[in-house]
C-alpha cells in the first residue's frame, strides 16, 4: 500500500516507518523540518514538506494514498487549547479526504480517562468528545468517519512508550529526579501506568493497517499498569537518588509539566487487541528499559 503518516520522524512515527516499509509498503510523510525530511529520504520515504497546520497539503496526502496514519501532534502543553484545536482540524481533513473510499485512516490516540477504579479495555468508548476536548475529541471523531465509508481504527497508546532516547513521560520524570537530587512520586505512588516498548508498538501499528477491522479501538499497551511509586524506585536505584514521596500540592512545582499526568490512574489491558491482531509484546519491560540505562544519558 502507499501510506501518508503523519509524525513518522516521531518518536513512535519513525519505528512504525520501518516496520512499514520491512512490510513491502511505499510511504509519503508529512515532514515539517530539514532535518526530518533529510531522515525520512534517507529511508526511501518520499517526503512532502509541511505541517498539521497545513490542511491543504494534508488533505492532498491523505486523497493520494491507500492508506493513512496519523501520529503527529503539537504537543504544546503550554497551549493545549492550540494543540486540540489542530488535531480535530486535522483528523477532520483527513477523514473528508477518505470519505466513501473504504480506505484505512489510523489515528494516534490513548487510555488516559477511559475508566476509573479498573484497567481500561478496548470496549470502554472515550468519554472525550467535541472540539473543546482533549485531544479535540479526536478519536470519537474519526470513528464516526466509519459511517461515512473510512475504515477508522483507532490505536490507544499506553502513556509511555520507552525506550532508548526517549524523550517522553518518563524522560521528564527522571529529569526532574536529577533536578531536585530525589526520585519522587506523587503522594502514595499507588496510581498505575500503562507501558509498552517502542519496538513493540511499532509492530502492532504494522499489524493494525492489515489486520484491524474497521472500527476497532487498539491498546497498544504490553504492561498494564505500574505503581508510579515502583517506577521511582528504580530511577533512584540507578541514579543513586534517594526516594520520596511528593505531596499533592507539590506535584506540579517538582514534576514540572509532567506533574499532572504522572498522578493520573493510567491502567490498561490490551487481551482484546493481542488475540485480535495476534500480537504478542516481546520487548524489555519499562522497569528493565531504566536499568539498563535508557535513561541513564539526558536526551538534548
Amino acid at each position: 500500500m502507499q501510506v501518508f503518516i503523519t509524525g513518522a520522524s516521531g518518536w513512535i512515527g519513525s519505528a512504525a516507518v520501518d516496520e512499514l516499509l520491512a512490510d513491502g509498503h511505499t510511504i509519503t510523510a508529512l515532514a515539517r523540518s530539514d532535518a526530518s525530511a533529510s531522515a525520512l529520504e534517507a529511508k526511501g520515504v518520499r517526503v512532502q514538506r509541511g505541517d498539521l497546520d497545513d490542511l491543504a497539503g494534508i488533505a492532498r496526502g491523505a486523497d493520494a494514498a491507500d492508506a493513512v496514519l496519523h501520529l503527529a501532534n503539537k504537543h504544546d502543553f503550554a497551549n493545549l487549547a492550540l494543540s486540540n484545536a489542530a488535531e480535530r482540524a486535522a483528523v477532520q481533513t483527513i477523514g473528508d479526504a477518505l470519505a466513501g473510499s473504504d480506505r484505512p485512516f489510523l489515528l494516534a490516540s490513548g487510555v488516559a480517562g477511559l475508566a476509573t477504579g479498573r484497567p481500561a479495555t478496548e470496549e470502554d468508548t472515550s468519554p472525550l468528545s467535541g472540539p473543546d476536548a482533549p485531544r479535540g475529541g479526536s478519536e470519537n471523531l474519526a470513528l464516526e468517519f466509519a459511517e461515512r465509508g473510512v475504515h477508522a481504527v483507532s490505536l490507544r497508546f499506553a502513556p509511555t512508550v520507552h525506550g532508548a532516547r526517549d524523550h517522553g513521560f518518563v524522560a521528564a520524570v527522571v529529569a526532574a529526579a536529577r533536578e531536585r537530587g530525589v526520585s519522587g512520586y506523587p503522594g502514595e505512588g499507588a496510581n498505575r501506568w500503562a507501558a509498552v516498548h517502542r519496538s513493540d508498538a511499532a509492530r502492532l501499528v504494522a499489524l493494525a493497517l492489515n489486520k484491524a477491522p474497521s472500527g476497532a479501538r487498539l491498546h497498544v499497551v504490553a504492561e498494564e499498569g505500574l505503581p508510579t511509586r515502583e517506577i521511582a524506585e528504580v530511577i533512584g536505584r540507578v541514579l543513586d537518588l534517594p526516594v520520596a514521596s511528593v505531596a499533592p500540592d507539590d506535584v506540579a512545582t517538582h514534576f514540572g509539566w509532567v506533574g499532572p499526568m504522572l498522578s493520573m490512574d493510567f491502567a490498561a489491558t490490551s487481551t482484546t487487541t493481542q488475540s485480535l491482531l495476534g500480537w504478542t509484546p516481546t520487548g524489555p519491560t519499562l522497569i528493565e528499559d531504566i536499568e539498563a540505562g535508557a535513561y541513564s544519558t539526558p536526551v538534548d
